[in-house]
């Protein structure tokens, strides 16, 4: 090209500029070309390749900066190149049909440079990701992306580990049709590829995909490597954990104890795998309610871990935790605490304070406090944790929304209504904005909101919500699944409030027995929908039927939680100052309808105090 054939002033002095460089410097002009493939923006020098001398290097860098065409960017040894600069060379490179060769070794360096997920190369890769992206979306390079697989795969693992989790799927799809498509649908790194586009959308909520994915994947890994097969068993594993997210725990159940029985035959009773199996169908013993075989299991794990693994071990402290959490649904909070304080200080020593393990310590230790009362404590820790996530994970980062979700129902205890809705309608919008309006946790920061206002006395707008919550279950849940079960409970807790107890009760008779059916009929959650029922027959002069009611829930609570239980120690005093009340009228003021019809409320802030709960799982 001739100066003469450029008629943009612009363009012309970037040429002769760039026609100086070329003559001066060879390694300053392919930097130049390097730039042009990635985002011009914050380009860290470690990305750049490295020459055999730095002096070669720093005087290329200084040509370049002698020539305005870049400059100092706002990280530490990072670099701007120039926007007209970038697209000058860009255009530049293509008319003269070479901006392929710069572009394949551009893609060849970060093959070699860029980081895998392990936390550790969390910010190296936060760095990287912009210029890997820009360099991913070139025409240019999707033409030899097969030859790159290994980096897209990269590059989707780090979208994947930020909560990135829309675009992780997009690379995601890619890496499976490639490796399908050069591998075959049978080859094991093809197969891995589908296993872990399932686990996003497990992320992401979409678990009707995941279970189809996921039980592909196993049937394929059975035929092809054999029933015994670890690979074959992890899947099995993987698909059982989607079972569950859907509250399909007898599905989950029957594929887990398959899991645990084979890895005991093949790999033995102590491997970690083993051990990875049985804490798994703690989980689902656990979330049906059944706390002492949950607990029993889960004692019998920590205590191999230990032996096993070492009492520092990462997986030795999830079965801490783990345990710790069974004791907390049986109302065992010192035992709880104990253990999480136990579990937090060794992350603490093991794994740092800014591990995200680390970090799930703290939330369940500050959940221990906020359900003693202790809520100073509690949010003392929550802060923390928040602001701990905000910088390392990011402020949109969902295990950050559930920290800011836990915060919230610390504040919500201790009655700081303007904080709670504050925190609440923020953290709806970035659910929305980050994870999309139909997923999971977004639904259940829409209804903590509408448990809010409903506490402020705002049952309109509570109703409205609530309303809105169901529809959005059922249809994204569908209509049995728990979280659906729980808005149907918390809406008719929102009529009872409001004096509207016959559709209280048509919607209470409904989650009772569906959840007789669904958890059985001695499940925590189906003995609080029997509770609540009884006090809207109670309310509504059924006295008869409500003291029957009641009474057979303590006698049940009594029996499955133990006596000492604040569920059974509820429900027992509700028994005898019914059958002893002098004055029934009583029991229609306002202040006892407001203090009853929120038994339903806790189970709404629970789940979202364990959307990011670690379960000891094998994806």
């Amino acid at each position: 090209m001739r100066y003469k054939d450029i008629q943009n002033p612009v363009a012309l002095t970037w040429f002769i500029s760039f026609q100086q460089i070329q003559q001066l410097n060879k390694l300053a002009a392919d930097y130049l070309s390097f730039f042009a493939c990635i985002n011009p923006r914050d380009i860290p020098q470690a990305l750049l390749p490295q020459p055999t001398s730095n002096k070669d290097k720093t005087d290329a860098l200084g040509l370049l900066k002698a020539f305005s065409f870049i400059s100092e960017g706002s990280g530490d040894s990072s670099l701007n190149l120039h926007r007209l600069v970038h697209l000058a060379t860009r255009n530049w490179l293509r008319e003269n049909q070479q901006f392929s060769r710069p572009l394949l070794k551009t893609a060849d360096q970060l093959s070699e440079v860029f980081p895998n997920n392990d936390h550790r190369n969390r910010q190296v890769w936060r760095e990287y990701l912009p210029h890997a992206l820009s360099l991913i979306a070139e025409a240019d390079f999707r033409k030899e992306q097969d030859k790159y697989i290994h980096l897209v795969d990269n590059i989707c693992r780090c979208l994947y580990s930020d909560g990135r989790w829309k675009e992780a799927e997009e690379l995601g799809v890619q890496v499976m049709d490639i490796r399908k498509r050069i591998l075959g649908s049978e080859h094991p790194d093809t197969l891995t590829s589908m296993a872990n586009l399932a686990s996003t959308y497990w992320k992401k909520g979409q678990w009707k995909e995941a279970e189809e994915l996921g039980l592909q994947v196993m049937k394929l890994r059975k035929q092809v490597l054999g029933l015994e097969h670890p690979s074959s068993l992890t899947s099995m594993a993987n698909l059982a954990s989607t079972y569950s997210n859907q509250g399909r725990w007898k599905e989950a159940e029957e594929l887990e104890i398959q899991v645990v029985e084979l890895r005991k035959q093949v790999l033995g009773p102590e491997h970690p795998s083993t051990l990875t199996s049985m804490a798994n169908l703690a989980s689902t013993y656990h979330n049906q309610g059944r706390w002492k075989e949950a607990e029993e299991l889960r004692v019998q794990v920590m205590e191999l871990c230990k032996q096993v693994l070492g009492p520092k071990h990462p997986d030795t402290l999830t079965s801490v935790a783990n345990l710790a959490s069974t004791y907390w649904k049986q109302g065992r909070w010192k035992e709880a605490e104990e253990l999480r304080v136990q579990e937090l200080e060794i992350c603490k020593q093991v794994l740092g304070l800014e591990h995200p393990d680390t970090l799930t310590s703290m939330a369940n230790l500050a959940s221990a406090y906020s359900n003693q009362g202790r809520w100073k404590e509690a949010e003392v820790l929550e802060v923390q944790v928040m602001e701990l996530r905000k910088r390392v994970l990011g402020p949109k980062h969902p295990d950050t929304l559930t920290s800011m979700m836990n915060l919230v129902s610390t504040y919500w205890k201790k009655g700081q209504w303007k904080e709670v809705e504050d925190l609440e309608v923020h953290v709806m919008e970035l659910c929305k904005q980050v994870l999309g309006p139909k997923h999971p946790d977004t639904l259940t920061s829409m209804a903590n909101l509408a448990s809010t206002y409903s506490i402020q006395g705002r049952w309109k707008e509570a109703e409205e919500l609530g309303v809105q919550v169901l529809e959005l279950r059922k249809q994204v849940l569908g209509p049995e699944h728990t979280s659906t079960l729980t808005s149907m409970a918390n809406l008719a807790s929102t009529y009872s409030i409001q004096g509207q107890w016959k559709e209280a009760e048509v919607l209470e008779v409904q989650v009772l027995e569906l959840r007789k059916r669904v958890l059985g009929p001695e499940h925590p959650s189906t003995l609080t929908s029997m509770n609540n029922l009884a006090f809207t027959w109670k309310r509504r002069g059924t006295i008869r039927s409500a003291l029957a009611l009641v009474k057979q829930c303590a006698e049940l609570r009594r029996n499955v939680l133990g006596p000492d239980h604040p569920d059974t120690i509820s429900s027992s005093d509700a028994l005898h100052d019914w059958e002893t009340a002098v004055d029934p009228p009583i029991w229609y003021s306002r202040q006892n309808i407001l203090a009853f019809s929120f038994l339903a409320l806790p189970c709404l802030y629970f789940l979202s105090k364990t959307l990011f709960k670690r379960r000891v799982c094998d994806t």
